[in-house]
């Protein structure tokens, strides 16, 4: 009891200290001997120019709005205050894409790409007044994905682990392949930026910038054949004995099943998928 009073005192002590010193000491007649003291000079001399102070903010009293553009297409955000150091935020990202009558290898190619996430992040900001921060969160949607048709055209072919197949004229080999993003449709993401959403100066308008990555697992291939190939380059245009069904052949399937496996191994770095993105958001009072 008597260590707190001793505390108590101590802190009235220097509080007291501090007032006193914010007044000047000495008797009132010194006042204007320091005043006199200034020069013509000092009259001329421009204010200085003092910092905007940091604007106190209630929890959950703004909203912050706005998009942009990211890696997994356009980028929509919001975002409110829980207190000076932490915002909870709100992502989503939409993009769809599609191209016709491509010609790869001497296939027809037909190809689409499809993104769709959302997710929702903590942002915190060690220094409140600057725009720096670190979110963890997560992806609790993510529909990421690559896929292609593909109809083979007059002497074309594919290698599948070191065997080719030639695409019979009569019918043609076809191929529907997807190349999956969202291994994980629950992802957690780790990222940092500059920007915050929610001024601590007053302001309404930022212009935040994202960085980090999507921990969405080893992406996955799906690669569906039709058709007949033939393993004689002669066969194909007469569709000869060595033409075979490469939807029901097991020994084209089993070729096709272990080429996918060495894609897989090969996309096996990739477990990660990058975050990047910048945009502009408008903040405003709710309450």
């Amino acid at each position: 009891m008597q260590k707190i009073t001793f505390v108590i005192f101590l802190a009235l002590l220097v509080s007291a200290t501090a007032v006193v010193g914010q007044y000047p000491s000495g008797s009132s007649s010194e006042a204007p001997a320091s005043a006199s003291q200034s020069g013509p000079s000092d009259l001329g001399a421009p204010p200085a120019k003092s910092k905007k102070s940091e604007v106190e903010l209630k929890p959950f009293s703004r909203l912050a709005v706005g998009g942009g553009i990211s890696l997994m297409g356009i980028n929509l955000q919001a975002a409110t205050n829980l207190n000076r150091y932490l915002n909870v935020r709100a992502t989503g990202n939409i993009f769809d894409y599609t191209v016709n009558n491509i010609t790869e290898n001497s296939f027809s190619v037909n190809g689409k790409a499809n993104f769709a996430t959302a997710g929702v992040s903590l942002d915190y900001y060690p220094f409140p007044m600057h725009g720096f921060r670190l979110s963890p969160g997560v992806l609790f949607y993510n529909e990421n994905e690559i896929t292609a048709t593909g109809v083979g055209t007059a002497g074309s072919n594919i290698t599948l682990d070191g065997n080719k197949y030639y695409s019979e004229t009569a019918n043609p080999i076809a191929m529907n392949a997807a190349l999956l993003l969202n291994t994980r449709k629950q992802a957690a993401t780790l990222t940092t930026g500059w920007g915050n959403m929610i001024s601590h100066r007053g302001g309404h308008w930022a212009f935040p910038v994202e960085i980090g990555a999507a921990f969405t697992g080893v992406p996955g291939i799906n690669v569906a054949l039709s058709g007949y190939g033939c393993t004689s380059q002669a066969d194909a245009a007469t569709s000869g004995p060595s033409c075979v069904n490469m939807a029901t052949n097991s020994t084209a399937q089993g070729y096709l099943t272990t080429q996918i496996a060495k894609w897989k191994s090969d996309l096996n770095a990739l477990q990660v998928y990058p975050i990047f993105s910048f945009g502009v958001t408008y903040n405003f009072s709710i309450r």
